[in-house]
């Protein structure tokens, strides 16, 4: 099949590919663009390793096709970090060790960075319902929803410090 010429914003950055428009979200952003931080799972939409945010809500990018998901803004784990300033939910998981082989955790992490933005006092129930699509088969889960709630706490704390003053 020939190949489409697609725009999209990645990680705030304006990038064109010419891609197969058969081509999932999730192949391109790996394959044609090297962002590979995004994992390939199940490709069936059942473990969360693919998750990116699109506008700001989190998808699951084997499940996408890349030429609908042109015109919007993509956030991959590899967007998360302010250059070498880990997000406070990347800090958060490796303070609490909720990373154990590591294969499923930017899916976690894109989910958590939505609920944060969303809800900066989540309840545990609110946390495990946003994390619900993400599956990890190392942990027990306990260390990802502290790494969760410790995020939370901490970026409560740099508002409420921000808008003091």
């Amino acid at each position: 099949m020939d190949k489409q010429l697609m725009t999209f914003t990645v990680n705030g950055e304006a990038v064109q590919v010419a891609a197969s428009p058969t081509k999932t979200l999730l192949e391109v952003l790996r394959e044609e663009l090297d962002l590979t931080g995004t994992k390939h799972g199940c490709e069936l939409g059942h473990c969360g390793a693919c998750t990116v945010l699109v506008g700001g809500a989190p998808i699951l990018s084997c499940l996408a096709l890349a030429v609908e998901m042109q015109s919007e803004e993509i956030t991959t784990i590899e967007g998360m970090a302010d250059g070498n300033t880990l997000h406070p939910l990347q800090q958060a998981f490796a303070e609490c060790g909720a990373a154990q082989c590591g294969y499923c955790t930017p899916g976690f992490l894109m989910s958590g960075k939505w609920l944060l933005d969303h809800n900066n006092a989540p309840s545990q129930d609110e946390i495990k319902a946003a994390l619900a699509g993400n599956l990890c088969r190392c942990t027990g889960y306990t260390k990802i929803i502290e790494a969760v709630e410790l995020a939370a706490t901490r970026m409560r704390a740099s508002a409420d410090a921000t808008a003091a003053g």
